[in-house]
Parts: C-alpha cells; structure tokens; sequence
C-alpha cells in the first residue's frame, strides 16, 4: 500500500483520459483497429504489458493524420468530465500549479487543456509528428511519457519544481507507478475501475464528477477560503461541501 499524507498541496496533477475526459484517445482513433487497440491499451493500464509494448505498435496500426488527432482533442472536450474546469479554476485560485501529465497526445491534450484553463507549460504529453499533407509520420520516441516509469520521471521534476508536497489523480498502472513522487495518490474510477490500482491505493474515488475530489484535494481551509469566492459555489454545491 502506497503512503499517503493530506493536503495541503504545492501542485495537482492530473492524467488526461479517463480522468479528466471520459474517453481513451487512441480508442477514438482506432477505426478498423478498435478492438485490438482497446485491449492493447487495457492490459497497458492494468499493468500487463509495459506501456513501450504497446505503444509504437498501436500508433503504427492507427496511423492518424492531423485532422484525426485534432477531431480526438474535440473528443476530449465534449466528453469532458462535469467541474473539471471548476477544479482547476479553484486550483489555480489558490496558487497551486495544476499540470496534466499523459501518455496521450499532445496536440489531443492541449486541446483539452485550453478548453479546461491549464496553463500552456502545465501540459505534458506525448508529440507527434505530420507530413507536409498532415498524414501520420511518427512520434516523439525520447518522450519519457511513452515508456514504462516515465511519468516517475515527469510528476517528480514537477514535484522538485514546486518545492512542496502533490497530488496526482489518475487511473491506471503508469499513474500508480508515479504515486512514490507524490504526497497523495487518488485512483480514480469514475470512468473505470482498475482493480489492480485501487487495491494498492489509500485514498479512491468512483464518482464521474471531479466535484468529487475537492475534498480529497484541498484542505479544509482551503475550502473554506474557496467559499468565500462566488466564482466556486458550483464546484463546492457539487462537492456537497457548501454549508
């Protein structure tokens, strides 16, 4: 069992799909490959197969243009979870840094991250590379965030960066790996329950609503000065936290 301590924390950080949207973005991509990517991608997040496995081999067999990746972080957006953007503004009202840290996309994901309020330099993903006719060439192979321990590698440079304790949110096998750099690790099943994360996870959530994790996310200070701010009485009504 991981360790765990409460908040307050210096940064959250969050994972992108079935976290903060409701969709897996290279499913959405996969057209005539669904089912083999979607099984390739779940035995990854269940900590099956290590993320470098199946990484290449499902991006090869994709071969998504531009226009399919950008139609992705469009996805990402309509299928965004509700109050995640109430999250991150509260977050950020409380000088905290709120970073998304992915093996998806990252064209998909900055889009979902403009659309949510992160900041531009709060997003890490995986780059991909177009053709001049915007047709797949490849991707970012130095990218940490798509080999097995890589995001070890992202949420503690950004734990050093902030100088002070974190809390990551996320649902599979890589987001549990990174739990060691964080002060708190929440396994979040509001899209999908992973049995193997949430047996080794102290503190979980299951409900599709990141109004949710305010609780679990801020201190009870926080939430308080949180209540004094008009712009987050959505997000503490949906929290149930704003008597």
């Amino acid at each position: 069992m991981i360790s765990d301590a409460p908040p307050p924390y210096a940064a959250l950080v969050f994972d992108c799909d079935s976290t903060l949207s409701a969709i897996e973005g290279i499913d959405e991509l996969a057209l005539g490959h669904k089912r083999e990517i979607a099984a390739l991608t779940d035995r990854a997040m269940r900590g099956e197969l290590a993320l470098e496995e199946v990484y290449e081999k499902r991006l090869a067999l994709v071969q998504p243009s531009r226009r399919d990746v950008e139609e992705v972080g469009a996805l990402y957006v309509r299928r965004a979870l509700p109050h995640a953007k109430e999250l991150v503004a509260a977050a950020r009202s409380l000088s905290k840094r709120v970073c998304i840290v992915s093996g998806g996309l990252l064209p998909a994901v900055h889009v979902l991250s403009r659309a949510l309020g992160f900041a531009p330099g709060d997003v890490f993903a995986v780059g991909v590379q177009f053709d001049a006719d915007g047709r797949y060439s490849g991707f970012d192979h130095t990218s940490p965030l798509a080999r097995t321990g890589g995001k070890i590698q992202v949420v503690g440079a950004i734990a050093r960066a902030v100088n002070g304790p974190l809390c990551l949110v996320g649902d599979g096998a890589t987001d549990l790996e990174a739990a060691g750099e964080a002060a708190r690790f929440v396994a979040f099943g509001g899209v999908v329950r992973r049995e193997n994360v949430f047996a080794r996870s102290r503190i979980t959530c299951e409900t599709a609503d990141l109004a949710a994790l305010a609780p679990l996310v801020f201190s009870r200070d926080e939430l308080e000065l949180l209540r004094t701010k008009p712009e987050h009485a959505a997000l503490l009504r949906a929290a149930r936290i704003s008597d």
